[in-house]
């Protein structure tokens, strides 16, 4: 890196319109704590988009996980499969609620939990099965209906990294009983912190609503259904202040522009990639025919760990600021802890070591990208 060049950021938060216009007006009507009014809008947003029961905008993905989660009521011995390549906070969320773990291993080529896997764990202490997409490509739906054939066990999607994407021009996060997306600020729509919970069915409304306000009939009282409220069930403070809503309804305003950005930047990798990735032994991404991804990263997987802690090395200080990903779950002390029986994730290793995330963020330009891509060729030259 020349003293002239600027190091080319993992993430940058970028203003896209209305943000803080919106964040200003919240704060002069004078209600910044949660449920406010930019927090129904935003939430009827999302909920139209995925013709959903209802949304509930939540303090992080992490929280949602925890609601979904608490909407399962763990029985005694009650398991739940979820891929070992996810963030901790996948597992977290059901092994907090009382549910055991059991780590599938994923596909080599989207990245997604592994249908073959899931079939073979299935046992009758399986309550769900935790489907994420990664990257904002679509896990491998069909397969996993079919691992399931008809058992009474709940798919729930982890879409934190998918908002808009589709699988067969269905958008994700309408598979599953529940769902969950992230507001994180590395994820295409932002609010610096929050999440939601997507409710698919009707029945979920009601107890994901007291759940949501501290345990109490609170949304009852609001809607003339008692005449006060009182503590009624489990729950805590879930929800996202009204400033961080104002913000995230900005961005969502804005879905097309962001979108269309992020999609410049993953086609540019691509472009720029795929002349010399046989050559070099690259994998890079693959999105099936007729899906929509997300757009929300951009990996290569190098050759082996060496290779890829190398290159990472090299690249960082030529100022690209490059990086893994997940360090696989089933091998963790926390997911040895709370694993219903050890299992082989042999691709999930062999991928955790091999992964290299490039920068990915709204701001990146063609300059940006050359720049990038040049480092990680001298990298491997």
């Amino acid at each position: 890196m020349t003293p002239a060049e600027t190091p080319i950021l993992f993430n940058v938060p970028t203003l896209i319109g209305n943000e803080l216009d919106y964040v200003r007006r919240a704060v002069e009507q004078g209600h910044t704590s949660a449920a406010g009014p930019f927090s129904r809008w935003a939430g009827e947003v999302l909920r139209e988009a995925h013709g959903a029961a209802d949304v509930l905008l939540t303090t992080s993905c992490t929280a949602a996980l925890e609601m979904a989660a608490m909407l399962l009521d763990a029985r005694d011995g009650d398991t739940v499969i979820i891929p070992s390549f996810t963030f901790v906070s996948t597992a977290l969320a059901f092994a907090r609620e009382g549910f055991r773990i059991v780590f599938a291993d994923i596909e080599p080529s989207t990245l997604g939990i592994d249908p073959r896997h899931v079939a073979e764990l299935i046992d009758d202490t399986t309550r769900a099965v935790v489907a994420v997409h990664y990257g904002g490509i679509a896990a491998d739906l069909p397969g996993l209906q079919q691992a399931v054939r008809g058992r009474p066990i709940d798919l729930v999607e982890d879409n934190a990294h998918g908002l808009f994407a589709s699988f067969r021009g269905r958008i994700l996060g309408t598979f599953g009983r529940l769902a969950t997306l992230s507001f994180h600020e590395t994820k295409n729509f932002t609010c610096g912190e929050g999440g939601a919970l997507l409710l698919n069915r009707e029945e979920d409304v009601d107890r994901a609503h007291v759940l949501f306000h501290k345990g109490t009939d609170r949304r009852a009282f609001l809607l003339g259904q008692v005449d006060k409220y009182s503590w009624q069930d489990l729950g805590s403070s879930f929800g996202l202040c009204d400033l961080n809503a104002a913000y995230l309804l900005a961005q969502l305003e804005a879905k097309e522009e962001i979108l269309a950005r992020r999609r410049a930047v993953f086609d540019g990798y691509a472009r720029l990639l795929e002349p010399r990735a046989e050559e070099l032994g690259l994998v890079l991404p693959r999105v099936p025919p007729g899906d929509l991804p997300g757009y929300h990263l951009y990996y290569v997987l190098l050759p082996d760990r060496p290779t890829r802690d190398r290159v990472m090395a090299a690249m960082r200080a030529a100022g690209v600021m490059a990086t893994f990903h997940y360090v696989p779950l089933h091998s963790s002390p926390g997911g040895r802890r709370f694993a219903a029986r050890p299992t082989d994730c042999p691709v999930t290793d062999d991928v955790g070591g091999r992964l290299l995330r490039l920068p990915f963020h709204n701001a990146l330009d063609e300059p940006d990208l050359e720049r990038v891509v040049a480092a990680l060729l001298d990298a491997l030259d």
